[in-house]
This record gives C-alpha cells, sequence and structure tokens, in this order.
C-alpha cells in the first residue's frame, strides 16, 4: 500500500490545514495510507500525528512561534497588515517515523517556525520523491505571504515594501538566497491549487525551473451540500421572508487583504441602488470578531460568531442566498468552495483562484478588481436574478465536476505514481492500490 505523509504547521487551523486533512482523507477513503503530521497541533484528533512528544517540546514550539512574531513585527512597517514568514527558527523532521516510512513526502504549509531553508534541505538525507502544495506564495518569495500588485518575486526580492529597512540586501532578499541554495539541493513537484497559483510559480525566480501540476484541493462534498433554504432559515432563526448575504468578518477597514472596506462601500452603494426596498436584505457574518473594531454597516447585520463545527457551518451556507468574498487576494479559498458545493452563489473580485470556481453569471459574479461599484452590481444582480434555483444547482454542480474528494484523489496518486517512478524507487508495504 503506498504510505503518504503529510506535513503542515497546523492541524486544520486556517485554509491550507484544512486542505491538507481533506486530502489526507480523501486518499484514505481511495486505500492510501494517508497520515499528517503537524509542527504544532491544537486539536485531539489520534489521526493527526505532532513532532512534540512532550508538554517541553510543545511548549518551545509554541514560544518560538509566537516570538518570530514578536521579533517579526519590528522589522515590519506598521499598518500594512500583510503575513511576512522569517526564517530565524526551524525543526528537523526526518528522524519521525512516519516520515522515515513513508514512499512520499508531501508538504503543504510549513512556516511559522516549522520548516525553513535549512530544514528542508535536510529532507534530502530521506532519498524521498518530495511533493510541495502551495497554499500562498510565501514558499517563492522573500517572505511574504501575499504579494498584490510587488513584482519583486520574478527577481531576486529586495526593496521589499514592507520592511522597515528596505535595500538591495534587505532580509527578504536575504531569505530568498536562503531559499534559493535550499531548493538548488533539492527536488521536489509542485502542486499549484489554482491557475493563479500556476502563472505566479512559472513566473517566480525561486520555482520556474521545478516541475508544476495543476490539482485543486477538496472538500467534504457529503457535508458541504444543499438543503431546503426556508428551513435553514428558520433552524438558525433567520427571517425567512428576507434576501440573506452570508460574508465570514473581516476585523477592521484596516485589513488589507480580505478587502474589508471594499465590502463596506458596496454595502453603502447596494443600499442607495434598492431605497425603501434594501429593507429586504440583512447581512449575516460568521467568525471571530472584536467587539471593539466592528464597522458600521449599511444595511441590517447580525453575526454568528466563530462556528466550529462544519455541519452547523454547511447550515449556514444553505441557508444564504449568496455569499460574499471581497478578499483582494487569495489562492482557492475554501469558503467559495463550499459556499457553491451548498448550492449557494458567491459574489467576489476576480482575483487569484476564485475565477477557477465562480463562472460570471452563471454560479455567481465576478466583479472587477477593486471596485466597490461592480461589487455592489453583482449583489443586485444576484438579487434580481430571475431563476435563483438555475443558480444554486449550477453552484453545487460546479463543486461537484471539478473538486469532488475522488477526483482530486485520482489526480493526486497519479502523481504520486509518477514521481515515484521517476526516483526509482519501490512502494513499500505491498503492490500499489
Amino acid at each position: 500500500m503506498l504510505k503518504i505523509v503529510h506535513l503542515n504547521t497546523y492541524d486544520g487551523n486556517g485554509g491550507a490545514g484544512r486542505a491538507c486533512l481533506r486530502l489526507s482523507k480523501a486518499l484514505s477513503d481511495q486505500n492510501i495510507n494517508s497520515k499528517v503530521i503537524v509542527h504544532y497541533k491544537f486539536g485531539k484528533n489520534p489521526l493527526i500525528g505532532t513532532f512534540n512528544n512532550t508538554l517541553l517540546q510543545k511548549t518551545y514550539t509554541a514560544a518560538t512561534i509566537v516570538f518570530e512574531r514578536i521579533l517579526a513585527k519590528r522589522l515590519l512597517k506598521p499598518m500594512k497588515r500583510t503575513p511576512f514568514s522569517f526564517t530565524w527558527f526551524g525543526r528537523s523532521v526526518i528522524h519521525h517515523p512516519d516520515v522515515k516510512a513513508a514512499d512520499v513526502v508531501h508538504l503543504h504549509w510549513v512556516n511559522h517556525s516549522f520548516l525553513n531553508p535549512a530544514h528542508l534541505t535536510e529532507l534530502k538525507k530521506l532519498n524521498k520523491p518530495i511533493v510541495w502544495t502551495f497554499h500562498d506564495s510565501n514558499a517563492f518569495t522573500g517572505g511574504c505571504h501575499v504579494r498584490y500588485t510587488c513584482d519583486h518575486f520574478v527577481r531576486q526580492c529586495g526593496y521589499c515594501p514592507l520592511l522597515k529597512k528596505a535595500d538591495a540586501d534587505d532580509a527578504s532578499h536575504q531569505i530568498w538566497e536562503q531559499k534559493h541554495e535550499a531548493y538548488q539541493q533539492l527536488n521536489f513537484n509542485i502542486v499549484a491549487p489554482s491557475a493563479w497559483m500556476l502563472s505566479s510559480v512559472l513566473l517566480s525566480s525561486l520555482m520556474k525551473d521545478k516541475p508544476v501540476l495543476q490539482i485543486p484541493n477538496t472538500l467534504e462534498t457529503d457535508v458541504f451540500k444543499p438543503s431546503d433554504k426556508a428551513a435553514a432559515k428558520k433552524n438558525l432563526g433567520l427571517p425567512e421572508d428576507k434576501f440573506i448575504f452570508l460574508t465570514g468578518f473581516m476585523p477592521s477597514r484596516k485589513d488589507l487583504h480580505k478587502g474589508t472596506s471594499y465590502l463596506l462601500e458596496s454595502l453603502e452603494l447596494l443600499k442607495e441602488k434598492l431605497g425603501v426596498k434594501a429593507t429586504d436584505v440583512e447581512l449575516v457574518v460568521f467568525g471571530n470578531r472584536d467587539a471593539k473594531d466592528i464597522p458600521d454597516f449599511a444595511i441590517k447585520t447580525s453575526f454568528l460568531g466563530t462556528i466550529s463545527n462544519d455541519e452547523k457551518l454547511a447550515l449556514c451556507y444553505a441557508a444564504a442566498d449568496a455569499f460574499l468574498i471581497p478578499s483582494l487576494e487569495d489562492n482557492l479559498p475554501y469558503t467559495v468552495m463550499e459556499s457553491l458545493a451548498c448550492g449557494t452563489p458567491v459574489v467576489a473580485f476576480t482575483t487569484g483562484g476564485i475565477p477557477d470556481m465562480v463562472q460570471h453569471q452563471q454560479n455567481g459574479y465576478l466583479a472587477e478588481y477593486r471596485s466597490s461599484k461592480s461589487f455592489a452590481d453583482g449583489m443586485e444582480w444576484i438579487i434580481n436574478h430571475t431563476d435563483q434555483p438555475a443558480l444554486q444547482q449550477q453552484a453545487r454542480e460546479a463543486v461537484m465536476n471539478k473538486y469532488a474528494e475522488n477526483l482530486i484523489a485520482e489526480k493526486h496518486i497519479g502523481l504520486y505514481q509518477q514521481v515515484l517512478q521517476q526516483h526509482g524507487q519501490p512502494i513499500t508495504g505491498g503492490p500499489h492500490v
């Protein structure tokens, strides 16, 4: 049986963690021996391994994660709020028994003091094929996870707009040099979940010579599925006679990555467009929120708080008439895929991997990038759409045709077979399924 070990910083915390766990489950359902091992484990799932076997080890890991973030604040410009990872801390993973036993080592998101360039280079000692899924841009930049319009990654970084001290040999260039040295010594195959990520990899100075294949993420389509909207609204205590927009909460107007300011402006424009009919529309928000930093929404808004149960989250998507995501850069955001899987159309900016999932005016609306007016037009378009059931059906079909578990598992299995053949490595534990 083919043995795959997935390495990720966290156990389901964030999109990358969820993608890692969902892929591992999809592979297990196809009779693949698939295990996940994480740098820091929050939960108690016995199927997820960790490199911390003692309380002391876990405490040390937590300290390096926190310390890295504290040190980073001293070097980064304030108010930018763009994720950036330095390479001060890392850990060796090559002696873990599951890593040593695996046929293929599959890397996912490995920042926050986990696999820095030096410890990535160590993987060469395993003499195993390595697959690496890029969940954001950090692997091929000098530190940032979100690039926006910055094109320094196509060269050698330096003059980083995020650093207080930016010059030709600044921290971003030094990190680029560390990564370049590591990648020259290490062979790996890249998985790009979106067409946008694929094109970014091919442009990057660090990765353009590495083999790369586009394979999307997957999710549990038996959990995230449509249900009767009226019943779902009633279950959640939402008004059945209102058009419900759902969104994940962004903490403030200063949060650049998630586009909070554009959502707020779009809602103001929508209220002007609808006039008195604006009272027929309500915004529902899920996720963390800071009670001291809640922006003013132009329409009636209610908050569901953090939802940690996938069944309840799926019910929220199913209850909504449309999902709003004003994100300015995202690889293949799960909120979009989850909403579509539940039969709920999406309004989003044309950015990142979102156009892979949302087909304009078929299962949602792709607004012009950074245009609040266009985003408001998208909301109005969905409100006035004459065939809501068709929109909902096309939303579900988009996921089932491209992101269903068996489809994505089969594509990964094909890649694993390919890299093993190229590596000349025998598969342990019997014949491959």
